[in-house]
């Protein structure tokens, strides 16, 4: 129970609703045990009028009386448990909602490095599987234990007073059902993990399959992939019927020492009533309704505890990313007004995953409002130096200032409002157009959306569509073409307005004719602004105020444009290179 004290603050929120829960369930089930007496009441009176013992009068006034009792506790029974639930199942619910927030909210605080080390669909499945297996604890497992305490403690007290024998031989087969139950149920819940396990995987191997429909139809082997997942359906079908075998064994023996309860209340009583043991025939009747009250409640016994066990399991995986500590933090609540400067002074950045250097000894200065243009071959450090700017990692060595305060020392949610990104594989949500340029500015009016969008030179290709800037996209924007989704990942990054833009390699989609209007308007609303421009093109950087190029993470070029066209090096050839292939075209 250890990793469960987690949940212990929310039992505490929630003690008022959960304490009046209690209370009426506790006296929903002493309303519910008035039933049994009730109809041993009326079973006992027709047995008196069978035998002649009482007049007719009486037994129609005792009869009818037992009947309207009976309907009132069972009404009154009914109402409190539909309270009952209302209350303890509405507060499981309740801790199920804050957990999942709780466990979203780590998940965005956690950094790059987490997410590079655990896979998407166990993130998930902690959130929605492993939640919801809390929240059986925190309500079935609860209400069905006060359940049995309040109906197994009543219901023995007074049928042990009434026929302490027959108490006896009535609970006797209780202990080997609660038994069988825990031990059906320990089996059923390692299948139903073999089997969610499958099917999370026939889930993700589907997934992926739509994902990349266009490569395997492309290379021809929808037969094979076809194969394989019938391959995959097959092992998924047989650990479910597995699965199905096993439940099929729970009902049944729960019928059958239902049964057996019931025999041995029939006869026994039957004897004892018939030696004189037991007084009145109802006392029968209304042992066999408690055997069939109690069955179920201490068959929970078992459930329950399987319950509690998968809870527990559940949140120590929960707990595991939940003391997860962030690697990047927010040192200060101060906001101040960021305006542009930045600074890299001795920048070493190694990935922890990998082991990798990306940068060694980096040093640039650019100034407000100055726009850097940084050029390299695939893996050189380029996308590395906008992820520190960001502070989506933190450096090993040396130090990043941003307007001459070292980076780690700004309020982390006022230095990324400050900056505009566009990564270099543009990712779109499955929401309308018009709704992921605004992801950059929630408040953004229409006309500022298409003031973007013209910016981005992508506004001609909205307006071609169905619905224009309501258009719902597919998911991670499938429905648009490579340049297209750079281009509205762009305009996400303009309608902010930010401080600090940053383009990473994000028009290599687009034809040279568009990189060049989108470059002359980007020109235009970053005046004033400090722009890093990531890019293989000579195009994108020629009009930069200065230009880096980079090489297995140094500097091994500094100057503009026409400084670096002059002088031997990577981006003279880059230049040459790209000039004749132009001339070609």
């Amino acid at each position: 129970m250890k990793e469960l004290k987690h949940i212990n603050k929310y039992f505490y929120k929630y003690r008022f609703q959960l304490l009046l829960g209690i209370l009426i369930t506790i006296v929903a089930k002493v309303f519910a045990l008035f039933t049994p007496r009730l109809i041993g009441n009326a079973v006992t009176t027709i047995s008196h009028a069978i035998k002649g013992t009482i007049t007719t009068e009486t037994f129609r006034h005792d009869l009818g009386q037992s009947i309207l009792y009976l309907i009132g506790a069972a009404v009154v029974a009914g109402i409190l448990t539909f309270f009952m639930r209302q209350t303890i199942i509405n507060v499981s619910r309740y801790i199920e909602f804050d957990l999942k927030n709780e466990v979203y909210q780590q998940y965005q605080n956690l950094s790059l490095n987490f997410y590079k080390s655990n896979k998407t669909g166990d993130l998930i499945n902690r959130i929605s599987e492993d939640v919801g297996k809390v929240r059986n604890y925190t309500g079935p497992a609860i209400m069905y234990t006060i359940n049995m305490i309040t109906l197994f403690g009543v219901a023995f007290i007074y049928m042990f007073n009434t026929a302490p024998s027959l108490t006896l031989y009535t609970i006797l087969p209780l202990p080997v059902l609660s038994f069988i139950v825990y031990k059906l149920s320990a089996v059923i819940n390692k299948r139903s993990r073999i089997v969610q396990e499958y099917l999370s995987t026939l889930s993700a191997y589907t997934q992926e399959s739509f994902s990349g429909i266009s490569v395997i139809k492309s290379y021809g082997i929808e037969t094979q992939n076809y194969a394989e997942f019938n391959t995959l359906s097959t092992e998924s079908k047989e650990k479910q019927i597995d699965l199905a075998k096993v439940q099929a064994l729970f009902f049944p023996s729960m019928i059958l020492l239902i049964g057996v309860s019931n025999i041995l209340v029939a006869y026994v009583g039957g004897v004892q009533y018939m030696n004189g043991q037991i007084a009145e025939l109802g006392t029968i009747a209304e042992f066999l309704i408690y055997v069939n009250m109690l069955t179920w409640p201490v068959a929970t016994v078992g459930w329950v505890t399987n319950l509690v066990q998968q809870a527990e399991a559940s949140q120590k995986r929960i707990n595991e990313f939940l003391k997860e500590v962030p690697e990047i933090k927010n040192h200060t609540n101060t906001q101040t007004p960021i305006k542009g400067r930045i600074a890299f002074e001795n920048v070493t950045f190694i990935y922890s995953d990998t082991n990798i250097q990306a940068l060694t000894d980096v040093n640039f200065t650019l100034e407000k409002g100055e726009t850097l243009a940084i050029l390299g071959k695939t893996g050189s450090g380029k996308s590395t130096i906008l992820d520190l700017i960001g502070r989506l990692y933190d450096v090993q060595k040396g130090s990043i200032k941003i307007d001459d305060r070292i980076i780690d020392q700004i309020n982390l949610k006022n230095l990324r409002d400050n900056i505009g990104y566009v990564p270099q594989d543009a990712f779109l949500f499955s929401d309308t157009i018009k709704n992921n340029i605004m992801f950059g500015k929630e408040d953004a009016t229409e006309d500022e959306v298409i003031e973007a969008a013209k910016n981005a030179s992508v506004h001609k290709n909205i307006m071609k569509f169905n619905k224009a800037y309501n258009t719902k996209l597919g998911e991670r924007g499938i429905t648009l073409s490579g340049g297209q989704k750079q281009r509205i990942s762009i305009a996400r990054a303009l309608i902010k307005a930010p401080e600090i833009m940053l383009f990473d390699d994000c028009l290599s989609a687009v034809d040279t004719e568009t990189e060049e209007k989108i470059l002359n308007n980007l020109r235009t609303v970053s005046d004033g602004k400090t722009t890093i421009i990531v890019s293989h093109r000579v195009s994108s950087a020629k009009n930069a105020d200065k230009i880096i190029v980079l090489s297995e993470g140094k500097i091994i070029q500094t100057g503009t444009h026409e400084s670096l066209i002059d002088k031997d090096g990577y981006y003279r050839d880059l230049y040459l290179k790209q000039l004749s292939t132009k001339e070609m075209e």
